[in-house]
C-alpha cells in the first residue's frame, strides 16, 4: 500500500506536470488567436443546455468549436453537434475531470488559427476540476436554482478558481422557492466581488448579457 506521504508526492507531481502543459496550451491558444472558455458544474446544472444555446447564437458571428468531457457516453457531444459547429468528445473513463493532456490530445488535427473561440465543457464535478488548469482564458462555474443557495459554501475552491459564476435555470427560481439574495450572498462570502450572471437557456433570459460579456472579454484579449 502506498504511504500517505507518497500519495501527496505523486499528486503534486501530477499537478505540476498538468500546470506546465496548461501553460504551453495557453501560449499556443494565444499565438493562434483563439479565446478559450471552460465550463464547470455539478451534474444536472444545465451546463450543456447553456453551452448549446451559446454555440447556436455565436456560430453566425464567430468561428466557434467545443470539446466535451464525460465519463462514458457521447450524449452531450451529440447534442452540441446539432448546433453545426465542430465538436469533439473527450471520454475520461474513471477520471472525474479533464486534464491539460486530454485537451491537447483532443486538439490533434485541428487548426486553432481557424477558430475565434473554443469552449471546453468539463466533466460534471465541482471538486476535482478546481485543481486542473486547462489553459483557458476564462473559467465559468455554473450552479442551478434546483441545487440550493449554499452550493458555493459547500464547494468554495471551484468558486475561487473561476472567473464568473452563472446561476442557471433562473426561470424555475420561483417554482422551487430559490432565494436569489441568499445565493448571491453565498457566492460573495466565498469570493468577494465575483461577477455573477442569472440565465435561462430555456427562455433566453440573461443570454444577451452573457454574450455581451463574452464579447468584451474576447475583444480585450485580441
Amino acid at each position: 500500500m502506498m504511504s500517505s506521504s507518497r500519495l501527496v508526492e505523486v499528486r503534486q507531481n501530477v499537478l505540476k506536470q498538468n500546470d506546465a502543459l496548461a501553460r504551453r496550451l495557453r501560449e499556443r491558444f494565444a499565438q493562434s488567436g483563439v479565446y478559450v472558455v471552460s465550463l464547470v458544474s455539478s451534474p444536472g446544472a444545465g451546463k450543456t443546455a447553456f453551452l448549446e444555446k451559446t454555440l447556436a447564437r455565436l456560430r453566425s458571428r464567430a468561428r466557434v468549436a467545443a470539446l466535451v468531457g464525460d465519463l462514458a457516453t457521447d450524449n452531450d457531444a451529440a447534442r452540441l453537434a446539432r448546433t453545426e459547429v465542430p465538436v469533439r468528445q473527450i471520454t475520461t473513463g474513471t477520471v472525474c475531470h479533464l486534464e491539460a493532456a486530454m485537451v491537447e490530445r483532443a486538439l490533434e488535427g485541428w487548426e486553432l488559427g481557424e477558430l475565434d473561440c473554443l469552449f471546453i465543457e468539463n466533466v460534471g464535478n465541482l471538486v476535482c476540476p478546481s485543481s486542473y488548469d486547462l489553459g483557458e482564458n476564462m473559467r465559468l462555474v455554473l450552479m442551478s436554482v434546483t441545487e440550493g443557495e449554499d452550493k458555493p459554501l459547500k464547494y468554495p475552491t471551484i468558486f475561487n478558481t473561476a472567473d464568473l459564476a452563472v446561476i442557471t435555470k433562473i426561470d424555475l427560481a420561483a417554482a422551487v422557492e430559490f432565494d436569489l439574495s441568499a445565493a448571491h450572498k453565498s457566492i460573495q462570502s466565498v469570493r468577494p466581488g465575483m461577477a455573477v450572471m442569472e440565465v435561462s437557456a430555456k427562455t433566453g433570459q440573461g443570454m444577451d448579457e452573457w454574450l455581451q460579456l463574452l464579447g468584451l472579454r474576447f475583444s480585450s484579449q485580441a
